[in-house]
């Protein structure tokens, strides 16, 4: 499973690379071993860098001890990322990835199945939501494959499932993306309410008798919502 998830990063000669959260290295032993690579990993448990550096040689001088929500982008150019995510923080990871997203040109996590398939939902179904809407706005968002529980030691409560981003170069031209962002969620954030509700505080009143508001934030397309960007908030 480890190979089968590696196998899905997109080669290039000379490529930047990032693994988030190598913990024991379970992805990192494969990774290591590809040639003409720049590799980094963040991790922020000192004694999994300790047996990092100890157990794998080539490793030694690639990992920052760091938490990786507080962290610079680890290359100046553009990079790729991978990680078996840390359950508990994925979505924090994500927002992270976010800020660096013109740097990046490809995502491979695995996170928790449910996690997973938010990210890659569609409008009109319960699972999508924020970061369906953001992640979209800027990926490709394809979900590639579950990973059971029995593939880990001790089997977890959840199952897993592995994703690829793959940046699409802001095709939407989001010039301000916290701005973006902020709409987003203050469209989520009372998703049992119309848009009209859910936005009464970050829209003019004026704007507001617009139909479009009589829907519920997960009705909207990626497209809806920057629609709504560009007519309401771009000029602010």
């Amino acid at each position: 499973m480890c190979r089968k998830i590696v196998a899905q990063v997109t080669q290039t000669p000379g490529m930047s690379l990032l693994e988030v959260g190598p913990g024991g290295g379970a992805i990192s032993r494969y990774l290591i071993e590809w040639p003409d690579i720049h590799y980094v990993a963040i991790e922020v448990d000192k004694e999994k860098v300790d047996y990092l550096n100890a157990t794998f040689p080539a490793i030694q001088g690639k990992v920052i001890l760091e938490d990786i929500l507080k962290a610079k982008a680890p290359f100046e150019g553009q990079f790729s990322v991978i990680g078996n995510f840390p359950y508990n923080i994925s979505s924090p990871i994500m927002f992270r990835i976010l800020e660096w997203e013109p740097q990046v040109n490809e995502v491979i996590g695995m996170f928790q199945k449910e996690v997973a398939q938010r990210i890659a939902a569609g409008p009109g179904t319960k699972t999508y939501g924020i970061l369906s809407v953001l992640l979209q706005t800027f990926f490709k968002v394809t979900y590639l494959f579950d990973v059971h529980e029995n593939c880990f030691t001790p089997p977890p409560n959840v199952k897993s499932g592995v994703i690829r981003f793959a940046n699409t170069g802001n095709p939407y031209r989001i010039d301000n993306k916290k701005k973006y962002i902020n709409l987003v969620k203050a469209a989520f954030n009372q998703r049992r309410k119309t848009l009209r509700n859910a936005l009464k505080g970050t829209l003019p009143p004026e704007a507001l008798v617009d139909p479009v508001f009589d829907k519920r934030a997960e009705q909207l397309s990626v497209a809806n919502f920057v629609e709504l960007y560009n007519k309401y908030i771009r000029e602010q």
